[in-house]
């Protein structure tokens, strides 16, 4: 089977690393799904999940159900060359660290607030845990 080397990496951590059959993210052009073999790329990451299909564990250990790893992503850069894959963005949480109770408390509050970035963040949180499950 052929895999792609995939690299999430927040400015405060790597958060995921491993191999791939299939990864999905937003660029400001749009969804792209980048499998082996793909053209290489350089673009602007979009806030939102980030979808890993894995063929195996990351160096983390973290798998999802059917081999799946789900990231909340909030902005950043796109690489892709060579089968490797480069996720670079400010702030990634993967979907199991995420306190659904406290990003749902953060929508609440930037609503109210109208703080349009935070309620962005907030949401993307909640998609990327609705993505997973």
């Amino acid at each position: 089977m052929a895999e792609l080397h995939v690299e999430l990496v927040a400015a405060d951590r790597k958060v995921w690393s491993g191999k791939a059959s299939l990864v999905v993210a937003r660029t400001s052009s749009g969804e792209i799904g980048i499998m082996p073999g793909h053209q290489p790329l350089l673009g602007v990451l979009a806030s939102g999940p980030v979808t890993i299909r894995t063929t195996g564990e990351g160096a983390d250990g973290a798998a999802g159900k059917n081999g799946t790893v789900i990231a909340a992503v909030h902005g950043g850069f796109i690489s892709f060359s060579d089968n490797k894959l480069s996720l670079l963005t400010e702030i990634a949480e993967l979907s199991y660290e995420i306190d659904v109770e406290r990003a749902e408390r953060a929508l609440e509050n930037a609503k109210a607030e109208q703080d349009a970035a935070a309620e962005r963040r907030a949401d993307v949180r909640l998609r990327a845990v609705a993505v997973a499950h």
